[in-house]
């Protein structure tokens, strides 16, 4: 049966496997209590679920940004950071991550030591592995819910 692009195939896998939500929660809620900016967390979800093609991520996201009081301009830019103004070094650096440990297979050397010590130079080591497990979460998230069709909204 092949479903629809508006109907999901089934509900996400972190729902229907006992004991798959919990842990992720913990993860995450690990990863805010060190200190990296939550705004800077958000732009890094909506980066990746754009790379990522994830809808109902990037919905999601968008929206979260939006009711932080994040200016559109910026909501809208993030898919074109480094051409926009609107972002600070700290939070080019985190996007600049994001994309190199979101697109592995694209390259050779999937994070190029510049990148990743150009975020260093930004985030202290606890704040950084925060970075780090977020990007790592959303790209989970991004690939369950593309796998079972989500619908954004």
């Amino acid at each position: 049966m092949q479903t629809s692009i508006l109907q999901a195939r089934m509900n996400n896998p972190v729902m229907v496997v006992p004991g798959a939500l919990q842990p992720l929660l913990d993860l995450a809620q690990a990863a805010r209590e060190v200190g990296l900016p939550p705004r800077t967390a958000d732009l890094v979800h909506l980066r990746a679920a754009q790379i990522n093609g994830c809808s109902y991520c990037v919905d999601m996201h968008a929206r979260d940004l939006k009711k932080a009081g994040e200016a559109d301009e910026r909501i809208f830019a993030v898919a074109a950071w480094r051409e926009a103004p609107y972002f600070t070094e700290a939070e080019r650096a985190a996007l600049a991550l994001t994309e190199a440990a979101t697109r592995l297979s694209d390259r050779p050397d999937p994070v190029p030591d510049e990148v990743f010590e150009e975020a260093a130079r930004h985030y202290d080591e606890p704040t950084l592995g925060a970075l780090i497990i977020e990007i790592a979460l959303i790209n989970f998230w991004n690939r369950t819910t593309v796998a079972v069709k989500q619908v954004a909204g």
